[in-house]
């Protein structure tokens, strides 16, 4: 028994230098804080006005090709849906009983387009895209919703100029702590 005590108290004093030595560190007492790098690497949201945007740019015929490789299995070959959600169609369904909700007929922003596919696509390897990527697949998804032109190229200053048709059926948020 004598024994037992001294490995429990042994074990308590070595646990209680440990946590002493990560409460001196960290407020929380585990963890580091993050470094820049690992900060930016992360820091990768797009504003709805185009803010942060990368550099590049994308035609839709070069978006094509990426949608066939990436993006069709899941969300089908002209982006009809699938096991992944339907991406095109649904114009003017929003105000009826039952809304067709797609980038073309619910999105408020492009730009919002051009972000999440950039966080989260393809889903298997989300962020594996590169920025020319992305901005052509996103071209290739506006232009199968008909909101710009099958030979359109997008880069940051033309992302951010399509006015997309549901824009401003949103409401605003009106509480004075939230910042538009």
């Amino acid at each position: 028994m004598r024994w037992r005590e001294t490995c429990c108290i042994t074990v308590a004093i070595v646990l209680g230098a440990s946590a002493s030595a990560a409460r001196a560190q960290s407020p929380y007492g585990i963890g580091r804080p993050a470094t820049a790098a690992e900060i930016a690497g992360w820091n990768i949201d797009v504003g709805r006005d185009g803010r942060n945007l990368p550099a590049g740019r994308g035609t839709v015929s070069q978006g094509r090709e990426v949608f066939a490789q990436q993006c069709a299995a899941c969300h089908g070959d002209k982006g009809e849906g699938g096991l992944g959600d339907r991406l095109v169609g649904g114009q003017g369904t929003i105000g009826t009983p039952k809304p067709i909700r797609t980038v073309g007929s619910y999105w408020p922003y492009a730009t919002t387009l051009f972000d999440y596919i950039r966080r989260a696509m393809p889903q298997n390897a989300p962020q594996s895209l590169s920025n020319d990527d992305v901005y052509a697949v996103s071209a290739y998804i506006l232009s199968l919703n008909g909101l710009i032109g099958t030979d359109a190229t997008l880069d940051a200053k033309s992302l951010a100029s399509i006015r997309m048709p549901n824009r401003d059926k949103f409401v605003g948020d009106a509480r004075p702590d939230v910042k538009h």
